[in-house]
């Protein structure tokens, strides 16, 4: 895992490796995006992280908001219980490639890495 791009005080930390990704990612969709990061029941361990790009309008009054150079991450106050600490990489191998969660509050993980467990 690379190190983070801002200090340890934000609640979701980025590396510098995943930003440009989702950067790369946002500029094809052709709009100013942010990314909404959460969870949901499911999942082989019983949480599954969840992202998508969302329009900025629809950031709500409880959303957390972080900023990483002008692009932003948000999470509601209920996802943020299990996700603070969080650092969000990305990895380019040909097998296990994407983005890889380091989530400092799961105490189980699946072999995917896509859902979690407290």
């Amino acid at each position: 895992m690379t190190q983070a791009t801002q200090a340890p005080q934000k609640g979701i930390q980025l590396t510098p490796v995943a930003l440009e990704h989702l950067l790369t990612l946002r500029n094809q969709q052709g709009q100013d995006l942010c990314l909404r990061v959460g969870v949901r029941n499911g999942g082989c361990s019983g949480m599954s992280y969840m992202m998508d790009f969302e329009d900025p309008a629809n950031i709500r009054d409880d959303d957390e908001v972080y900023d990483y150079d002008g692009f932003q991450i948000i999470c509601d106050p209920k996802s943020l219980l299990y996700l603070y600490g969080l650092v969000l990489d990305y990895s380019t191998a040909l097998i296990g490639g994407g983005f890889d969660f380091t989530n400092p509050n799961a105490n189980q993980t699946c072999g995917c890495g896509k859902s979690f467990g407290v």
